[in-house]
This record gives C-alpha cells, structure tokens and sequence, in this order.
C-alpha cells in the first residue's frame, strides 16, 4: 500500500483530495490529509476507507517529521511560505515531493541535496503556473520557429471562467 501524505485542506486541494481518494480504491493507496484545522480536513474526506485527518501545527517539527517519516510521496497545497518546511523534511527523509507552487530561493538551495538523494521534486504543478507556462511557451515557440525575436514578454495569470463569461480560446481569464 501507498502512503501519501497531503498538507493542507484548503479550497485548491478539495479536487486534488477528491481525485487521490477516487484513485486511492483503485491504487491501494492511504491518503493522509494534515491541516491546523481537524474539522476541514475531515469534511475534505468524507467516510473515506482509505483516507484519514490530521490536524497537526505545520511549524512544529517534531509532528512534520513524524508524519512524512510514514509518506512514500508528500504533496504540499500549504501556502508557499511554509513549502520550505516540508522540503527540508523530505529531503532530509530522502521523501519526493509535489507541489503547485513555485520553487523560490529556498527550495531551490536545496536542489544539490535533491539531486545527489535521486529525489523528485516537482514544483509549480498548479492550474494556474501549469497553463501560464504551456501557454507562454507555446507563443515563445512560434515565434521564434518563424524566424521571429523576442524583445519583451508579460504574463498576467488568471482563471477560470464562468460558461456565460467564456469569450475566448483558452476558456481562461
């Protein structure tokens, strides 16, 4: 059996818990839901068999490792101030880790220990870095496959739209 371990419970891990549970019967996994807020954590999984809630302060040390010590992948949806933290645990529990957020100066300090470990950390796996990125790079691509240079780029990130709202081709705003 799978163990993996999400921190935080917030609006934009609801779906991602919803998938990992759903996947989770399919897969043999346990999903480990940690939030400071026991109840939201709870009501993220239901009656779930193979889902469980955890309430755990994310700057206490001693509970943080306790809890990625079990995990055979870490997912962190925390604010990404806090990603630090459950990086430097993973690294130091030789643990991969997923997250949507960018990877700022401080993850990126530890990209030697990552990489010497063979450890996966994917950072910026989000809707909103994910298609910023693809959409950026698709532009990017064709112009320059044209013969084009680019001499300035600004990207202004969005996000999904109401179906009455919806008037352009990426169904994005």
């Amino acid at each position: 059996m799978k163990k993996i371990v999400l921190f935080g419970a917030g609006k934009s891990a609801t779906y991602l818990i919803e998938f990992l549970i759903s996947e989770g019967v399919l897969n043999n996994w346990q999903l480990t839901v940690c939030d400071a807020d026991l109840a939201l954590a709870q009501s993220k999984i239901g009656h779930s068999q193979n889902a469980k809630a955890v309430s755990i302060n994310v700057e206490n040390e001693l509970e943080r490792k306790k809890i990625i010590s079990n995990a055979d992948i870490v997912i962190s949806m925390l604010p990404p101030v806090l990603h630090f933290l459950i990086a430097k645990d993973c690294v130091d529990q030789n643990k991969n880790l997923l997250t949507a957020s960018y990877a700022d100066e401080n993850i990126q300090s530890l990209k030697n220990e990552i990489d010497k470990k063979g450890l996966l950390f994917l950072c910026e796996m989000g809707l909103d870095t994910g298609i910023d990125h693809m959409s950026a790079m698709k532009i990017i691509d064709s112009i320059k496959n044209k013969g084009g240079k680019i001499t300035s780029f600004q990207s202004h990130c969005g996000g999904l739209i109401a179906p009455e709202s919806d008037d352009n081709p990426w169904h994005y705003k």
